[in-house]
């Protein structure tokens, strides 16, 4: 079965950085896009980025520059590196796959930006 998990969550100060993982499994990772989606706490889950299979990418205008999100294809592993981090990155971060008319989720990981 489809399974994702994400990874490398955690309490960072303003203008900090993280690098946060997915192992993914139970579907062909190199074939698929891959996202990065984001939840604060009251809100919705917003798309943070986006790798297609041949590594083209998408990023929310508030993310661009300093977050960069990026696949292992050998490893199953999607990253997403934050740097410049800002207290509005504070989140839920998911993993998030579509295949056909579904969409699978991971757990999700903390980050917490505070000083």
């Amino acid at each position: 079965q489809v399974q994702l998990v994400e990874s490398g969550g955690g309490l960072v100060q303003p203008g900090g950085s993280l690098r946060l993982s997915c192992a993914a499994s139970g579907f062909i990772f190199s074939g698929n896009t891959m996202s990065w989606y984001r939840r604060a706490s009251g809100q919705q889950n917003d798309l943070v980025a986006s790798i297609t299979s041949e590594g083209g990418t998408h990023y929310a205008d508030s993310v661009k520059g300093r977050m960069t999100i990026s696949r292992d294809n050998a490893k199953n592993i999607l990253y997403l590196v934050m740097n410049n981090t800002k207290p509005e990155d504070t989140a839920v971060y998911f993993c998030k796959v579509q295949l056909r008319d579904r969409s699978y989720w991971g757990q999700g990981t903390q980050v917490t930006v505070t000083s």
